[in-house]
């Protein structure tokens, strides 16, 4: 049976700048409770994780804000099929056509 191509999805717009600031100012007010709280000895890796998390979040920025400056690519490229990509199987015979095999692989009688 034969099913109509559909057309490939195309990525939803988003605006991951502004989602990377939002987290990043998340990271800045644990930031800042953390250091005004003062953890105890045993908790003073939370602010590193806070600081980690900031870093993370310029790397966001600069890798989508240039991502962005490139833009997409140009869309008359024909997908690459992957070099691991199994061909389409062949069509089965019809049941009692000769040559039918089984869901077993034996021949239809």
């Amino acid at each position: 049976m034969n099913q109509p191509h559909r057309q490939d999805l195309q990525p939803l717009k988003t605006n991951d700048t502004a989602t990377i600031l939002a987290g990043m100012g998340l990271w800045v007010i644990a930031l800042i409770v953390l250091l005004v709280l003062r953890p105890g000895p045993e908790h003073q890796w939370w602010i590193w994780t806070c600081v980690s998390g900031l870093c993370g979040g310029l790397f966001g920025l600069w890798y989508v804000r240039r991502r962005d400056r490139h833009g997409p690519p140009p869309a008359s490229e024909a997908p690459v099929e992957p070099a691991t990509a199994v061909p389409p199987a062949p069509p089965a015979p019809e049941a009692g056509a000769p040559g039918a095999l089984d869901d077993r692989g034996r021949p239809v009688t």
